[in-house]
């Protein structure tokens, strides 16, 4: 038996069991509740400062959404069984919930995205040839009508489902902290401000995904980047990383102010196996630096030019990627380190290069999204630059 792993109640608590495949599950996830909100800030609240990633962060949504059951599926020892929750649903089992949740959510973004892209889908169509044109004919539904009373419904559509799908992606986030808060046997995960942290952090690192994606697609398309947009971000970006730096930090002084039990486990994890990861990786680098970068580019606007502002976002947003990862890392991997019995700690984590749950397949599922926009942006536009609005079907699409 390994030194660190000495002084243990329970002979079977020894080993981690959720790997870092459940670390890219809740922050795959995140992603998808972060960008999505986005996306309803301007389609439900109105905020057209935002309308050149309004596009981007609905289709971002949707590709990590692709992805998010996929780190479950990795981990499950029989995978193919993951329909039984459809088939044989269990209403009182927060796991088997996730499925119905997912779905429903999955229904709600893709038909948004058609009736935000109907227009182009059938232009598309109408300007295409051969199996091009086959496909965006499918793809249209056999809805042809450009109207601008078609379009006008179609606008009041998109907000009515935009508005359903906030309160969606907050619970498909927030049940993940659900699902951590509610181990009542792990000290470090059972505290009612689990779901609200992963929720608040989901929202920072979606809103830094959109930013790190515009300036990089604007950058490869040669586009320029509104300045308006970016720092309309930077502002929501700057708020939501204090309320969840400030909510992270509250749960840990809460534990400590309360100095029950398992505080001198969990202080001494904190100060000692998660020295790096929690101290210098999520609290310092990923929350102080960025909160400063962000305070900058929001108090000193007038006097920043706009790529200084745009390349101080772009590394802020970079840093609280970073930051929320370590984040999911911390929880997930530190909550399983110390054993149930509060006297000692298990053996080091350390996830293999190869395999069913290891580095190289977490990058795969972390880089298939992109592909997904990339295919997407190849055939339907991820920037908005042209008015919504039509004046009628063009004559040789049906």
């Amino acid at each position: 038996m390994a030194p660190e792993s000495l002084g243990y109640s329970f002979p079977n608590d020894l080993h981690i069991m959720w790997s870092l495949m459940i670390v890219m599950y809740p922050y795959i996830t995140g992603l998808v509740a972060g960008a999505f909100i986005v996306s309803s800030l301007y389609h439900v609240f109105g905020r057209n400062e935002l309308r050149p990633v309004s596009r981007l962060s609905m289709v971002a949504s949707f590709s990590f959404l692709t992805m998010a059951p996929v780190p479950l599926l990795l981990h499950l020892g029989h995978p193919e069984r993951c329909f039984n929750i459809m088939v044989t649903p269990h209403f009182t089992s927060a796991m088997a919930a996730f499925g119905l949740i997912y779905a429903l959510y999955l229904t709600l973004v893709l038909v948004e995205i058609w009736l935000v892209y109907r227009k182009d889908i059938i232009l598309t169509a109408a300007r295409s040839r051969g199996l091009k044109r086959v496909i965006f004919k499918v793809l249209a539904l056999g809805v042809y009508d450009m109207s601008d009373d078609a379009l006008r419904i179609d606008r009041k559509v998109i907000v009515t489902l935009a508005a359903i799908g906030i309160p969606a992606a907050c619970i498909l986030h927030g049940y993940v902290g659900f699902m951590f808060g509610s181990v009542k046997a792990n000290h470090w995960w059972s505290t009612p401000l689990m779901p609200i942290i992963f929720l608040f952090s989901a929202v920072t690192s979606g809103i830094a995904m959109v930013i790190v994606l515009y300036m990089v697609i604007s950058r490869l398309n040669q586009r320029i980047i509104d300045g308006e947009c970016v720092q309309a971000l930077s502002r929501w970006l700057w708020l939501f990383t204090i309320l969840t730096v400030t909510i992270e930090q509250l749960e840990i002084v809460t534990l400590a102010y309360k100095q029950g039990e398992e505080w001198p486990i969990i202080a001494t994890l904190l100060s000692d196996k998660l020295a790096f990861p929690f101290l210098v990786v999520q609290t310092v680098i990923g929350s102080m630096i960025p909160i400063i970068l962000f305070g900058i580019v929001v108090l000193m606007r007038p006097f920043l030019t706009d790529p200084l502002r745009n390349t101080i976002a772009f590394v802020a947003s970079i840093i609280l990627l970073l930051q929320v990862f370590s984040m999911r890392w911390n929880v997930v991997i530190g909550g399983q380190i110390f054993s149930k019995s509060l006297r000692g700690f298990r053996e080091s984590y350390v996830p293999e290069l190869f395999g069913q749950e290891g580095i190289a397949a977490a990058i795969i599922v972390f880089i298939v999204p992109f592909v997904v926009m990339a295919v997407f942006n190849r055939y339907l536009p991820l920037h908005a630059d042209q008015k919504e609005g039509g004046r009628g079907m063009p004559a040789n699409v049906s």
